[in-house]
């Protein structure tokens, strides 16, 4: 049973007087439990589901679930994103429980960059005033309603809409599209559904209602098979039909980070450290020395520490508490040799440039005319991570840095006959304001350039820049899998029958009012 579902069965038993003596208490509890996870917006789930198949978000409310039965008072809850995952009509719900919290007698740290439970603060820490290197100041500490008097903070300039992003100026029509017939996966209830193509499609509606299935256990498995590269497909479906050539791959971009390995970096990513090497393996020193490229790698023996293996770091496992990292004593967390640490292009060695933010590398290979270089490493600009540092560890990204590094290497390659499909989900989680504006730059750079993206989100300002919206539901769960409309944003907010349509309107009116 869904959650929603074994709440109107416990409330609706009818026992006997002697049954109702041995069970109330038991019942009381059940019923107590089911109606915490009712409140917090998961009335859609089945009592059976495997909690490795929950998503951030439905893994913290149930945690919020779990301390609201608990009714502790006098603690401390520090919540990363609660609202990841969330559609706004279940954004109050959440604000309800975070305030039923705070209200019993506990304190409440919230990361977030939702606007709505921002707002419903009572104080707000406002970290920046950008990021990476220019970031990592107070730039607001005191309560939310004076805020708006903080001039040099990005947050108070989104929040009174000083900066805003821009509905477009017009929506992309394409006929090129992919259509899948009877689609009856998990909840969806036998739907067709077309995504076009050479442009941006959105996948909406609220949590539940059959976004992740119809798009990661159908579409992408689909459309692989019909393109001849095998994936497990249970074909939930009848029939697809893709009406174009161009897309001959699909690249699905999560928020993992970039590689196993805490050696793997931006600009080993991104393709760019070969011509890096290669830089340093010209200069007359090495020429002199008969070093070749491969020594200014970190990932193989030869130039690099041969104590921390070019990780710039020694790891002491702690056992039952968490790992240490210290600086390795050898290369000083240079990564590499001495010897090559010597050689040098323009007075910087090879750790020195590792060290380098992307807008400070930019500067410093266009004055020596490193042009190619400065193209590849551009992407990372582009995107909006020109303050990370070039050889700054995977593992220290965040999602969204990650997800935008992926971007960045699908840039460089640029107008390639490969044309892709790409999918995303959630890609605005962890994003601010201005970071989600940076993001559909993005976007519109890889549509530019004859690529397709299909994107599962909830987040409104991506949504009113859609060029189609597949928005499903009407609810979560059973009340789920229907597909309630598609077409544009405009079209949408018209839509009496859409969540979604219902607060793509509220927002339509503050940005038109900008």
């Amino acid at each position: 049973m869904s959650i929603k579902n074994a709440l109107s069965f416990f409330n609706d038993l009818n026992l006997n007087k002697h049954d109702l003596e041995i069970g109330k208490r038991i019942l009381d509890e059940i019923i107590s439990r089911l109606t915490y996870l009712n409140e917090v917006g998961l009335e859609y789930l089945s009592l059976d589901r495997r909690s490795r198949s929950l998503s951030g978000g439905e893994s913290q409310r149930i945690n919020l679930a779990t301390s609201l039965g608990s009714s502790l008072v006098g603690s401390m809850y520090i919540l990363d994103e609660p609202s990841i995952g969330l559609h706004p009509k279940d954004t109050n719900k959440l604000i309800k429980i975070l305030k039923n919290l705070r209200d019993i007698g506990n304190t409440l740290i919230v990361v977030e960059h939702d606007e709505e439970i921002m707002l419903s603060s009572d104080y707000i820490i406002d970290i920046g005033p950008e990021a990476g290197i220019h970031g990592g100041e107070i730039v607001y500490n005191g309560k939310t309603e004076e805020i708006y008097s903080e001039k040099s903070s990005l947050t108070t300039q989104y929040l009174t809409n000083k900066l805003n992003i821009d509905i477009p100026k017009f929506r992309r029509k394409t006929s090129d599209f992919i259509s899948i017939k009877n689609v009856y996966k998990n909840n969806l209830k036998n739907v067709n559904v077309k995504f076009p193509l050479n442009c941006l499609t959105l996948i909406t509606g609220v949590s539940g209602s059959g976004k992740s299935s119809l798009v990661k256990e159908v579409l992408k498995p689909a459309f692989n098979n019909a393109i001849g590269v095998y994936e497990k497909d249970e074909a939930n479906y009848k029939t697809i039909n893709i009406s174009t050539e161009n897309i001959n791959k699909l690249e699905f971009i999560n928020q993992n980070p970039l590689g196993k390995s805490s050696r793997s970096n931006p600009i080993t990513y991104i393709k760019a450290y070969d011509e890096i090497r290669s830089l340093f393996a010209n200069q007359s020193l090495s020429k002199a020395r008969k070093y070749k490229s491969g020594v200014f790698s970190f990932n193989v023996d030869g130039g690099r520490c041969d104590y921390c293996k070019g990780e710039g770091e020694i790891t002491v496992e702690m056992q039952f508490m968490a790992d240490v990292h210290l600086k390795c004593e050898d290369c000083n967390g240079t990564r590499f040799k001495d010897e090559i640490l010597e050689i040098k292009f323009q007075n910087k060695n090879i750790s020195e440039i590792l060290e380098m933010s992307v807008d400070s590398a930019i500067d410093f290979f266009t004055k020596y005319e490193q042009f190619s270089l400065v193209n590849k490493i551009k992407s990372l600009k582009d995107v909006g991570l020109g303050y990370i540092k070039l050889g700054q560890s995977s593992n220290t990204l965040s999602g969204g840095e990650a997800q935008r590094t992926k971007i960045a290497s699908f840039l460089n390659k640029g107008n390639s006959n490969n044309k892709i499909l790409f999918v995303f989900d959630e890609p605005t989680t962890g994003l601010h304001f201005n970071d989600i504006k940076k993001l559909l730059k993005s976007f519109n750079s890889l549509i530019e350039r004859g690529h397709s993206i299909i994107c599962i989100e909830h987040n409104l300002d991506v949504i009113k820049c859609a060029d189609w919206i597949i928005d499903l539901g009407p609810n979560g769960g059973d009340d789920g899998g229907n597909i309630i409309f598609e077409g544009t944003p405009e079209q949408i907010i018209n839509d009496k029958n859409s969540h979604t349509g219902k607060f793509l309107k509220q927002k339509f009116k503050v940005t038109s009012n900008c």
